[in-house]
């Protein structure tokens, strides 16, 4: 966590429509979908894009049954907070590859949704809560350079064939990253929504005897980074406006 003790608040009028990339069923659950509910809220429109079915994630059951699981406990996730636009793609759980295949799928849901935000995982190695997965990595960086190719006509031009014209986005928020610069204030019924979204993976959550509860997971998450933000519960994210001037043109301005 960054060693500000304050962070501002993400602006109330700084997201219309948000297109949420994460590899796995369940990845926006510990926390951020908190956030996506306070948005949604206010009337933001978020979709979310999952790179693979979660198919490797539970050691009791096969991949096929797995992931139909793991697809039907998202889809309610997302329910619990407003959101009901979810994509699946059939990249490899556990082995996701960052690459150009990922990329370009990935900025061609960007140019089919045409949202001014994008939000993904952190690509960093290491998060606040330690050595970050490796299909998380893979995601991370696919994104954050999916977010440019989606506005780049000569970047897969295959899909101006496809009808996907350019897609400018103009924010990139990083989920778990370990530099955060805004908050999102969840305290309340955002929360309460937050908490019903992890709850929703119930079947696969139970084959983790190890797992803290929902309800008492994602409170002590959101107070922690409630205290970076000034605000009882907060979900912390980095925000990077892809459309303002370089740094060293700003600190000269």
């Amino acid at each position: 966590m960054t060693d500000r003790t304050t962070l501002p608040l993400l602006p109330d009028d700084a997201l219309t429509r948000v297109l949420c990339v994460v590899a796995h069923p369940d990845d926006l659950e510990y926390g951020t979908s908190a956030a996506v509910a306070a948005w949604t809220a206010r009337g933001v429109e978020v979709a979310y894009l999952l790179l693979t079915r979660g198919e490797a994630g539970m050691d009791a059951l096969e991949p096929a049954q797995a992931a139909e699981l793991r697809v039907r406990e998202q889809v309610a996730g997302s329910h619990a907070v407003g959101v009901t636009q979810v994509e699946f793609l059939e990249h490899p759980d556990g082995v996701l590859q960052y690459g150009l295949g990922l990329r370009r799928d990935v900025a061609a849901a960007i140019r089919r949704t045409r949202p001014d935000a994008v939000l993904t995982t952190s690509w960093a190695e290491e998060t606040p809560v330690g050595l970050n997965q490796a299909d998380h990595r893979a995601a991370g960086l696919a994104v954050a350079d999916a977010v440019r190719d989606a506005g780049n006509r000569w970047v897969f031009p295959e899909l101006l064939a496809e009808g996907l014209e350019p897609c400018p986005v103009r924010w990139l928020l990083v989920a778990g990253d370990p530099h955060p610069t805004h908050g999102v204030d969840v305290t309340g019924e955002p929360l309460r929504r937050g908490i019903a979204s992890l709850e929703a993976h119930r079947e696969y959550l139970a084959l983790l005897p190890w797992h803290p509860a929902p309800a008492e997971l994602i409170p002590a998450v959101t107070a922690e980074q409630g205290r970076h933000v000034g605000v009882e519960h907060a979900v912390t994210l980095r925000a990077i406006d892809l459309q303002a001037p370089p740094p060293v043109l700003r600190s000269t301005s």
